[in-house]
């Protein structure tokens, strides 16, 4: 036997619904006794965008089963909001962001590794190890990939909006409320190691004449061994992030 529920999603959640139901209520038929996040993810949304589900003005887990005439209203995460007393669907919120990303955004990887995130990123990533990675390291997928954050390994992950790289920076520094933890030039660009101060002599061998004329102060990454410098290029790159910010 058919039944129904109501359901209402709550803004960004909308981005996802096509817009005859976009933010309203609206009604969701079903049989038998799905799952609130089976149901959820029908109507096209993933897991990973919802921290809040009331039913019928309680807070639920993802486990609650749908009941004929459920008021179900859905909301987005909040991770710069205390709602402890609450039905948190996640452990606990983020502190400390790390990332793990998609294959189609190498780009915004760079960024946020200049801006001093934990971005891990590699263009042969497979759907596969992507879940593997994000749940073994507790990492907050990146994607435009709606169907990799229906994966049920997946506990904290983005939908990312934009197409284009600058903008996509600035979003996810706005969605997950990280502009008070920037940390420029403290992660490399190219493997995301951690860049650390590194004397002049030892890399004294490996600068070219003009380099080693002219700059000091040098830094070193940990992981891959490349060498950086305060050229005239960290300043551009500190304005272009800047800009982005803004």
């Amino acid at each position: 036997m058919a039944h129904q529920a109501e359901f209402r999603f709550y803004e960004e959640l909308n981005d996802f619904l096509p817009p005859g139901r976009r933010k309203q209520t609206f009604p969701y038929p079903f049989q038998g006794t799905p799952s609130v996040k089976d149901a959820i993810e029908a109507l096209g949304v993933p897991h990973t965008e919802v921290e809040l589900i009331l039913v019928n003005g309680d807070s639920v887990g993802f486990d609650y089963r749908l009941k004929p005439g459920d008021r179900v209203a859905v909301y987005p995460l909040f991770e710069s909001f205390d709602i402890s007393p609450l039905v948190r669907l996640r452990e606990k919120p983020l502190r400390e962001v790390r990332f793990v990303i998609d294959v189609n955004l190498g780009k915004l990887a760079r960024l946020l590794r200049l801006a001093g995130f934990d971005a891990l990123y590699r263009n042969d990533f497979t759907d596969r190890a992507i879940c593997r990675i994000a749940a073994k390291d507790h990492r907050t997928v990146l994607t435009r990939d709606r169907g990799l954050l229906c994966n049920k390994l997946i506990t904290r992950g983005y939908f990312v909006r934009s197409a284009a790289p600058g903008e996509q920076f600035a979003e996810v520094i706005r969605r997950f409320d990280l502009s008070g933890q920037l940390a420029p030039f403290t992660r490399c660009s190219l493997c995301n190691g951690k860049v650390q101060p590194v004397p002049k002599e030892t890399v004294l061998d490996r600068l070219e004449p003009e380099t080693r004329r002219y700059y000091d102060e040098f830094f070193l990454c940990t992981g891959c061994g490349k060498i950086y410098w305060p050229g005239s290029h960290v300043e551009r790159m500190r304005e272009r992030l800047n800009r982005l910010l803004a």
